[in-house]
């Protein structure tokens, strides 16, 4: 069982590094949406991050995952 602390991980975002800090469970699970809907993990956080608005894209990915879940 992981220890619950976000770990930092790389994406690249219109064609810029950057990095998210996320926990093993919501990263696992957003890798599981991305391969489900035929997206890459970078396209998927793009989509994300273009719709995200003034919260930040860590927030945003754990919310999109969290309303994948409640949606099935």
């Amino acid at each position: 069982m992981s220890s619950g602390r976000p770990v930092k991980r790389s994406l690249t975002l219109q064609q810029h590094r950057t990095s998210v800090s996320l926990e093993d469970a919501f990263w696992k699970e957003f890798k599981v949406i991305a391969e489900r809907t035929g997206k890459t993990i970078n396209g998927l956080a793009a989509e994300i991050d273009e719709a995200r608005g003034d919260v930040g894209l860590a927030s945003a990915i754990r919310v999109f995952v969290l309303e994948d879940l409640q949606s099935r």
